[in-house]
């Protein structure tokens, strides 16, 4: 594609379940969502970014009725902490769903109805009415297979999360999972970025391949949930409620509505790990039974683990979002998040992790690359864009290097790869502040005053186009320093890496301020 272009992109985060309190964990997959969908806005696509809350299901209402409050009162107030939480992470979704909603509900009823009315490649409808007897977790909202439990620590069996089970019985509609093994196997096999990264596309072929059974997606127990269409003693499994918020928010059932039209499939679903079996086999089972399109692909990235222990309330190691940004900056936290692991495996949440980030990289290597290249400007050269003489190879090719940056951070990005799209980055970082030293404009100001004015024109022009391509990752500090740049707003997207962009000699540049300052010893701790 190219920069400029009116290609969609639709990304989005799993919908927090509402039964629990944020934390850095679900930060991490909103943040490396809005990263990706500031990326593309700057890169011309026309984006959708949404995000939401998951309200449904038995585990809810049992909260709600520990809380002594009803369902809704309930989801009211816990869906309002993490839109709550969204807006404090300054994230640019376009939309937040609620899956009480009534466009949603009507969405729901009509995927139902869309699979109801079709039959499996064997003849047989893919829903049919039967009984549920098997284990199932309230916690996970899962059912579990026998052989997927073990023995818990009060003597009963858990599920493989360590969520405890129950055994349940009861009338349920049943979606003919096992008709959808082969269709399934197929679509992976056809489709081999469907799910990533490669070990999760490994884990759930491998699944797959080990037989599927049935899935009960009604329940009779509880009413908290969806009506099933023309038998509303049955609400929903909260699953196929839950997943099919993707397709609501581009106005399903209305497949003429513009958003739909332009968006669905999704470009990319972005999950947990923990969830990769119900958005990697339930939900393509579902849209490929109601001959629906499916999202492009699927990234279940990893778990932030304390002293290599999944982040839980239960054992008091969970990171607070709220404290972690005011304490260290909502910079800092994005960076050290994206950076520091690869995206899609485990990584150990450490304060000194995200110190050594900050101040090693932020601070000292791309805010003083700014601050000491600025002042210099401002000491010397007027407080204005220095006139450039004749360029030599060496500016040529440090200039060279920072236009050609956004090649491989768009290729990164579009693998979910964010540590390689920043390290690409901070490849030009590390060459720029090599250039400086080699180039000593402080020496040059007495030995060279010509030659210095080149090397600060050329440092401001690198300056310029790394910011630009770090605005994704730290929006407020690159806003700063382009402020400092006094580029102006229309000359901040990636069509500005094109000739004809460069800083205009003469133009009034603020007085500087630094922009990445040193972070102190750690000072949060798990809860």
């Amino acid at each position: 594609m190219t920069t400029g272009s009116k290609q969609t992109y639709y990304v989005t985060t799993p919908i927090y379940y509402v039964n629990g309190n944020p934390h850095v964990g679900h930060a991490y997959t909103t943040i490396a969502c809005d990263v990706l969908a500031r990326f593309k806005t700057l890169d011309g696509f026309n984006v959708k970014f949404l995000t939401g809350t998951d309200e449904h299901g038995q585990k809810v209402a049992k909260a709600a009725e520990e809380k002594g409050i009803t369902p809704q009162a309930f989801t009211d107030e816990v869906s309002q902490v993490f839109r709550d939480m969204t807006d404090f992470l300054e994230i640019t979704n376009d939309d937040f769903i609620r899956t009480t909603e009534e466009r949603h509900i009507k969405s729901c009823q009509a995927l139902w109805q869309r699979i109801a009315e079709r039959n499996a490649p064997d003849g047989k409808p893919w829903i049919e009415l039967g009984t549920y007897a098997g284990w199932y977790a309230v916690s996970d909202e899962a059912y579990y297979n026998e052989d997927e439990l073990r023995d818990g620590p009060d003597g009963g069996k858990v599920g493989p999360s360590g969520a405890a089970v129950e055994w349940v019985e009861e009338e349920s509609y049943f979606f003919r999972l096992s008709a959808a093994e082969q269709i399934l196997l197929d679509y992976y096999d056809a489709h081999k970025d469907f799910i990533a990264p490669n070990s999760r596309r490994n884990e759930v072929t491998s699944f797959v391949k080990g037989g599927l059974r049935d899935l009960s997606i009604s329940r009779t127990t509880f009413d908290w949930g969806i009506p099933v269409p023309g038998n509303d003693k049955h609400v929903m499994y909260v699953w196929i409620d839950a997943l099919t918020n993707y397709i609501t928010a581009t106005g399903f059932p209305n497949e003429e509505a513009a958003d739909y039209k332009a968006f669905w499939p999704a470009d990319l679903h972005m999950i947990g790990k923990d969830i990769i079996r119900f958005h990697c086999v339930y939900w393509p089972a579902f849209l490929l039974a109601a001959e629906l399109p499916l999202p492009k692909r699927i990234f279940a990235h990893g778990w932030w683990t304390v002293k290599d222990e999944k982040m839980s309330k239960s054992l008091g190691n969970v990171i607070d979002p709220y404290k972690l940004v005011e304490t260290y900056g909502l910079d800092q936290v994005r960076y050290f998040l994206l950076r520091e692991i690869t995206f899609g495996a485990d990584g150990d949440f450490s304060m000194d992790g995200l110190l050594n980030r900050a101040n090693g990289e932020l601070a000292n290597e791309f805010g003083n690359l700014s601050q000491r290249v600025l002042s210099m400007i401002h000491k010397n050269c007027d407080a204005c864009v220095p006139e450039p003489n004749a360029l030599t190879p060496e500016d040529d090719e440090i200039l060279n290097a920072a236009a050609s940056v956004l090649d491989p951070a768009r290729e990164a990005l579009d693998r979910q790869a964010f540590n390689d799209a920043i390290e690409a980055i901070w490849i030009v970082v590390r060459a720029a502040n090599a250039y400086v030293d080699k180039q000593a404009p402080w020496k040059l100001r007495k030995e060279d005053p010509e030659r210095m004015v080149t090397v600060l024109y050329v440092l401001t022009d690198v300056i310029r186009m790394l910011t630009l391509v770090m605005q994704p990752f730290t929006p407020n500090g690159a806003e700063a320093i382009l402020d400092q740049l006094s580029i102006p707003e229309d000359r901040r997207d990636f069509r500005a890496f094109a000739p004809g962009n460069a800083p205009i000699p003469g133009e009034t540049l603020p007085k500087p301020e630094p922009v990445f300052l040193r972070l102190e010893e750690p000072q949060v701790t798990a809860e």
